[in-house]
Formats: C-alpha cells, sequence, structure tokens
C-alpha cells in the first residue's frame, strides 16, 4: 500500500466540516478510507470534578490531547491500526471505551483547530478550510447542543458570546491562511466537493 493521503478539513463550530466530510466520505468505498474527529481527542479529565469540567475552555488548543492525536496520525500513516478515543459531551469527559481506526488509503482528519498547530499541517497532504457566516454557525450550534448534548438556549448562547466566538477570532479564524482551499458555504457547495474528491482520485492514480 502507498503511504496513505491525510487530508485536514478545519472550519469554525457549525461551519459545516462534518458534512463535508461524510461528503468526501460518501464518495469512496469504506474499504478505502477513514475519518478521524479532533472532537475525540479531547484531554481525559477523569481527575477533574465535573462541576470543573463544565467550566474548562472546549475551544482552546489546550482543551485537545494534540500530542496523542498526532501520534495517531503518524500510527495510520506508517499503515498501523489506532485506538482512536471516544469522548461523552455531555459528561464533559473521555469514555472507557476506543474505536479500532484502520489505516486507509485515505484518512480524513476534520476538527476546529487541526491547521492550528504546525506539527499537524506538516502531516496534511491536503487542506481545506470551510469559511461559512457566522449567523449560520451559531444558529447550527444552538440546534445541534440542543438536540445531540442535552443542552440548554441560555448555555449555548452564553458560551457562544463568552468564549466559542473570541477562541474562533483568535486561533480559528487565522489558520484559514493555511488551506490549499478555502471552501464556503460548508457541504451546500458541491463544486468544490466535485473538485476534491477529483483531486484525491488522481493522487491515488499516480
Amino acid at each position: 500500500m502507498n503511504k496513505p493521503i491525510l487530508i485536514g478539513i478545519a472550519g469554525g463550530t457549525g461551519s459545516g466540516k462534518s458534512t463535508i466530510a461524510k461528503e468526501i466520505y460518501s464518495r469512496f468505498n469504506e474499504e478505502c478510507i477513514a475519518m478521524v474527529e479532533q472532537d475525540s481527542y479531547y484531554k481525559d479529565q477523569s481527575e477533574i470534578p465535573f462541576e470543573e469540567r463544565v467550566k474548562i475552555n472546549y475551544d482552546h488548543p489546550k482543551a485537545f490531547d494534540t500530542d496523542l492525536l498526532i501520534q495517531h496520525l503518524k500510527a495510520l500513516l506508517n499503515g498501523e491500526a489506532v485506538e482512536k478515543p471516544m469522548y461523552d459531551f455531555e459528561e464533559h469527559n473521555r469514555k472507557k471505551e476506543t474505536v479500532t481506526v484502520e489505516s486507509k488509503d485515505i484518512i480524513i482528519l476534520e476538527g476546529i483547530l487541526i491547521l492550528e498547530d504546525p506539527r499537524i499541517r506538516e502531516l496534511l497532504n491536503i487542506k481545506l478550510y470551510v469559511d461559512t457566516d457566522a449567523d449560520v454557525r451559531i444558529i447550527r450550534r444552538i440546534l445541534r447542543d440542543i438536540n445531540e448534548r442535552g443542552r440548554s438556549v441560555d448555555s449555548v448562547i452564553n458560551q457562544y458570546l463568552n468564549v466559542v466566538r473570541p477562541m474562533h477570532l483568535q486561533f480559528i479564524e487565522p489558520t484559514k491562511r493555511y488551506a490549499d482551499i478555502i471552501i464556503p458555504e460548508g457541504g451546500h457547495n458541491k463544486v468544490a466537493i466535485d473538485i476534491i474528491v477529483a483531486n484525491i482520485k488522481h493522487i491515488l492514480q499516480e
């Protein structure tokens, strides 16, 4: 097997990067593509009481176990399987279970801050940034956190204003300059997805 192609998909919360990742994933045979989410690599916080875990800034680079993520990416690029962590967003802590991810021809890495760390950028073959208006992103975040993560409207809005927005402006938005391709309007941009898929197929055939 040739060395896998590692594709990074970054962008702010609710930008549509997960939709892009899933759309690219769906265009290939499952035997040749794998998915890794940066969200799975939030730090284990078993030593911290729940009341304190709730207060942590999860949009800051230090919230992630980036060393473990890089270790796993390098293993996958070397053809080795890894045990990807699982994260419980209601408990704000890592689960005991893991998911086995096999090395494949194409590996998609998706997350808000994957272009922030130069060590990750060096590993990426294709760097994408999904650029979506802030009002669309906050609406998507509210709906997601209420429906999927058991949050209240007030808590989501307070977190957005006090943490998510400032962190986006400080850490996420600036990483746009590292992207090979900037995709406006997320998963609804069929033309961009078609171009990216064609490029991946071209690299695979080389």
